[in-house]
């Protein structure tokens, strides 16, 4: 590592700039006094982790929109970001949401056009960081931990690309093909200062 802060003013969000599904418009749900209990009955069970809400059931998370009350969604660029945007910068006390390393817009899903989807299908994400500084020098760290990150957060049948954006690094072509070099990857998941880096970075996941 460095050994001092290489880039000590980046520009920061606050949380309140962050993108969320809170935002997003729901419908008004179902009403009446048989349903004025389903935000009890249907609540996620608290030792269950948000992660587990897009395997088989879909817990009530506010009004419910479709006919029975139970629906099973893909999942989304709004959740990849969401277990992404928490990572803590290695180099800052704040996280690749708060510094836009890692931004919405910049998260891509790729699924066959078959639906509904086989539990095997493969899916591939695709998330391109955006380093703080042209010749950051941590940007493959960075992308290590998203990919740390998401591949212990999805399913199996899916698949991670992690790069850094275009033109945003002045050694992107580099990094790129470190990123994407499973044999490097799993090299450097062994070594024991690294990964001790990466999981303070992910310390702040939830």
């Amino acid at each position: 590592m460095d050994g001092g802060v290489e880039n000590a003013n980046p520009t920061i969000l606050s949380h309140a700039e962050l993108p969320t599904r809170q935002n997003k418009k729901r419908s008004t749900g179902k009403t009446g006094i048989e349903h004025q209990y389903d935000h009890i009955i249907l609540a996620r069970p608290d030792y269950l982790s948000p992660l587990y809400g897009t395997d088989d059931v879909a817990w009530f998370d506010g009004p419910l929109d479709d006919t029975d009350g139970l629906t099973q969604e893909p999942i989304d660029e709004q959740e990849i970001y969401d277990l992404i945007s928490t990572i803590s910068d290695p180099e800052h006390p704040l996280s690749l949401g708060q510094l836009a390393v890692v931004n919405l817009p910049d998260i891509y899903i790729t699924r066959p056009p078959s639906t509904p989807l086989e539990p095997n299908t493969l899916v591939t994400v695709r998330v391109e960081v955006t380093p703080t500084i042209t010749h950051c020098s941590l940007a493959t760290v960075i992308g290590l931990g998203i990919r740390v990150r998401l591949e212990q957060a999805l399913p199996p049948n899916y698949r991670v690309d992690v790069r850094i954006k275009e033109k945003t690094h002045s050694q992107d072509d580099q990094v790129n093909k470190q990123l994407a070099d499973k044999e490097r990857v799993a090299a450097a998941m062994e070594n024991e200062t690294l990964r001790g880096v990466l999981d303070k970075m992910l310390e702040t996941c939830v």
